[in-house]
């Protein structure tokens, strides 16, 4: 079983990228599950129809002990397996214990012994690295780490302070950095820039996803461009990128 974590800044287009990764490599055959660690739990809806689901913390306040693998697992685009582990209520409670609890909890009932997925994907809120929300990069969890970013300022300062969280866990047998994906914003000089964050942090950008309606166009489906424009060059650049994480 492969376990891939995917950090960036929120708003940078990562669940996106994640969810058409997801899409791709089921199509190639695989098992694919596809954890949303982010309060807002909508990593998953364009594999869902464009619905939300419900999120292993509001499966818990509701039913607490008497929760099942049904309640927290559901099926997507392609048989995808999809979880989202949600958030406290506004204002109570905090977002990072959240998604330790969530883990936990599928952990304790045997998600990956029952299901058996091929490839985990974790979808994670990037801007703060600390609590729970480092838990993906546990060698436990993820085998690796990869961060999604465009050339835009914020979104590299971000990528530039989850490689630092990562090399600070490094003595602690947390998953490694695997690279950069640049999702494009169309700003003046935006690869120069990017390659330019890469080097300092030590890492290689391993797939370059340009910006494209196409994105737009699908989510307002309810779908991935992998599923709605399979035969278009954004469908084929998501595909060439899920290869490559599937070979690392």
């Amino acid at each position: 079983m492969k376990k891939i974590a995917i950090y960036g800044k929120g708003g940078i287009g990562k669940s996106t990228t994640v969810s058409n990764l997801a899409a791709a490599l089921s199509l190639s055959g695989l098992t694919v599950m596809q954890i949303g660690c982010d309060p807002k739990a909508d990593s998953t809806r364009s594999l869902s129809g464009g619905h939300g689901i419900n999120t292993v913390l509001e499966s818990l306040r509701m039913k607490k002990e008497a929760v099942t693998l049904d309640d927290l697992v559901h099926q997507g685009f392609n048989g995808i397996l999809c979880a989202e582990a949600g958030g406290p209520s506004p204002g109570i409670g905090c977002a990072g214990r959240g998604i330790i609890a969530a883990f936990e909890k599928l952990e304790e009932l045997g998600a990956y012994t029952r299901f058996k997925p091929d490839v985990v994907l974790y979808d994670v809120l990037g801007d703060v690295v600390c609590g729970g929300f480092a838990m993906p990069m546990r060698k436990g969890y993820a085998d690796q780490v990869f961060i999604v970013s465009s050339g835009e300022m914020m979104s590299l300062y971000a990528a530039s302070n989850i490689s630092q969280a990562i090399k600070n866990f490094s003595g602690r047998d947390y998953a490694g950095l695997g690279g950069i994906i640049l999702n494009r914003r169309n700003i003046e000089g935006e690869r120069e820039l990017a390659e330019k964050a890469a080097r300092e942090i030590g890492a290689p950008i391993v797939g370059d996803v340009p910006r494209s309606a196409l994105v737009q166009e699908a989510e307002a489906l309810g779908k991935t461009v992998v599923e709605a424009f399979p035969d278009s060059e954004q469908s084929r650049i998501y595909r060439e990128l899920a290869a490559f994480i599937r070979t690392v």
